[in-house]
């Protein structure tokens, strides 16, 4: 092959691997795009919600930093992380797992077959760091936006315990602790 050519090539591979490092990450779930550049994440408008991650106990969990978001199966709570420990979003005192149309199925069994986890996945949105999570949002100057349901506690028919969405009827966060709605106002 000329040497030309072989040369060209090599600097067109080059500059395209190092264009892609230029690019930041934009994730849009349930629509074609994001929209606008101050987005990580970004959900479409069906009556869907994003489930949190379940871990056995919000304590337990190592290397938790500011704004990590879990369903606590201790006590059936969805909870935030802050620098003084964990905050309780739930508020109601009586979550649970158990499938609500089938009540001899507990949900948690499902969910924490470790047979079946990975431990090690993750997915990451923008510049990788060393921040644990299973969805870690990396970028400094962009936002997720939350799934947008209208009126979640009538618009989703089966809710499952952990699930958070902004209610743009209230406009209001929505968590689902697995038997009522909470709904927090900024």
């Amino acid at each position: 092959m000329n040497k030309i050519i072989l040369v060209k090539r090599m600097l067109y591979a080059m500059a395209f691997l190092s264009c892609g490092t230029l690019v930041y990450a934009q994730v849009a779930i349930g629509k074609g795009s994001v929209q606008n550049s101050s987005i990580s994440l970004e959900f479409g408008n069906e009556n869907r919600g994003m489930v949190l991650p379940w871990v056995t106990s919000a304590g337990d969990v190592a290397g938790a930093v500011e704004g990590t978001v879990v369903y606590d199966l201790s006590d059936h709570k969805v909870k935030v992380k802050i620098a003084s420990g964990w905050k309780d979003l739930s508020v109601d005192l009586t979550g649970t797992t158990i499938d609500p149309h089938n009540s001899t199925v507990d949900l948690a069994t499902i969910q924490n077959d470790v047979t079946t986890e990975n431990t090690d996945a993750a997915v990451r949105i923008g510049t990788p760091t060393a921040t644990p999570g299973i969805l870690v949002l990396e970028d400094a100057n962009k936002a997720m936006i939350l799934p947008r349901v209208a009126s979640p506690h009538l618009n989703i028919i089966n809710p499952a315990p952990g699930m958070m969405v902004y209610d743009t009827v209230a406009k209001q966060l929505a968590v689902f602790n697995g038997t009522v709605w909470s709904f927090w106002k900024p």
